[in-house]
């Protein structure tokens, strides 16, 4: 199945039929399962020292890969979950000659695809699905086990990205990091894509932006940071929460008709209120969860209720880190973060767990708090 060129250029030679979607070819064939690695790279999610976000796949899960490769090896199976690959024009098809049968719908032709084989390390496709089927196929004893796949030609990081979330979004996949590649796209996704879209975009300003108290500090699938410590899951659920209610400290500077999200206002108030949380709080503030209840999850949810509460009374034009280290400062010698125990909740500071009931408990308390003090004198 292999043959080279006129130039001499290695390539992998398939029976394929062609088409075209979205003004872009598509292709469908068969080829040995052991052979996808030989042409195709994982683009695995990474970021480098700038920040930048490359690539988009998971890691790899050995337990699944081993699973799969197990699945093949136990003799004559059907497995025809296509493999689908983004592909570089440089791949070459040639139609077949012949009359079309009668009856052909005339949606697709058959003819030879030659895809280029690596001879410098740089291979000219990438996965866009079917990674662990890919690892496994490569491990199974069966090297010459034929799979369908389905090939559309671009080179375009975004469109890989885009392809990937949209095929993955509906199957068991870790939705951090979906979260975390939404806001790398700028394409319209489905109505349940296009509301995480938001949250997302927030969450990375939180994790990268010099003026986020929170740079360096929110465990994400794509970084290995000892230094992290608040789970992004719990930032994004406490944003969405606050646009979605209507009592929500960011719910005026949601989307509306006519009207686009000011995503810049909302970052403006999660910066006021957590910058103030980390000033009234330095103690509690960056260390890990099990050493501050302020960086546990329940922490976070808790005092994002709080959040709401505060600055929403903020007037215009006020200084919004001000105004909550105020808020904060009245409340400060009540909370029991790293020590101590919540006299009211009959609970020590680190009995609090991030379970629904104990979030009520503890976001409850911090509103009565305030409620209790709002009103008097900062020292």
């Amino acid at each position: 199945m292999t043959r080279p060129k006129k130039t001499g250029e290695p390539v992998l030679a398939v029976r394929a039929v062609r088409t075209q979607q979205a003004d872009k070819p598509v292709y469908a064939f068969f080829m040995a399962g052991a052979d996808i690695l030989k042409i195709a790279e994982i683009s695995r999610v990474h970021r480098d020292g700038d920040g930048s976000l490359h690539g988009f796949q998971r890691k790899g899960i050995k337990s699944h890969v081993q699973a799969i490769t197990d699945f093949l090896d136990q003799g004559p199976v059907i497995f025809p979950n296509a493999i689908i690959l983004a592909i570089a024009p440089s791949a070459r098809f040639v139609q077949s000659r012949g009359e079309r049968p009668e009856g052909d719908l005339r949606i697709c032709e058959a003819g030879t695809l030659r895809i280029p084989m690596p001879t410098d390390g740089a291979k000219c496709a990438w996965i866009v699905d079917g990674q662990q089927r890919s690892l496994a196929l490569s491990q199974a004893q069966n090297k010459a086990y034929p799979v369908p796949v389905v090939a559309f030609v671009s080179e375009e990081l975004s469109v890989h990205r885009e392809q990937f979330i949209l095929v993955n979004k509906a199957r068991p996949l870790d939705p951090r990091l979906i979260n975390e590649l939404l806001p790398e796209l700028d394409v319209v996704f489905p109505r349940d894509l296009s509301l995480r879209k938001i949250p997302s975009q927030l969450v990375h300003l939180l994790q990268s932006s010099h003026d986020s108290p929170f740079k360096g500090l929110i465990k994400r699938i794509s970084e290995d940071s000892s230094e992290a410590v608040v789970t992004d899951t719990t930032l994004l659920k406490a944003i969405r929460g606050s646009i979605n209610s209507t009592l929500g400290a960011l719910a005026p500077y949601k989307a509306s008709r006519g009207t686009p999200a000011d995503v810049d206002a909302m970052f403006r108030v999660l910066v006021g209120f957590w910058c103030a949380a980390r000033d009234v709080f330095p103690d509690a503030w960056g260390r890990p969860p099990t050493d501050s209840r302020l960086m546990h999850s329940a922490g976070i949810a808790a005092m994002s209720v709080l959040m709401d509460r505060v600055m929403s009374r903020a007037a215009p034009g006020v200084d919004l880190r001000q105004h909550a280290a105020e808020a904060l400062m009245r409340i400060a010698p009540h909370c029991r973060w790293t020590a101590g125990r919540w006299n009211e909740l009959q609970r020590d500071w680190n009995d609090i767990q991030n379970v629904s009931k104990d979030v009520r408990m503890l976001a409850g308390q911090l509103i009565r708090l305030d409620h209790a003090h709002a009103f008097s004198k900062v020292a």
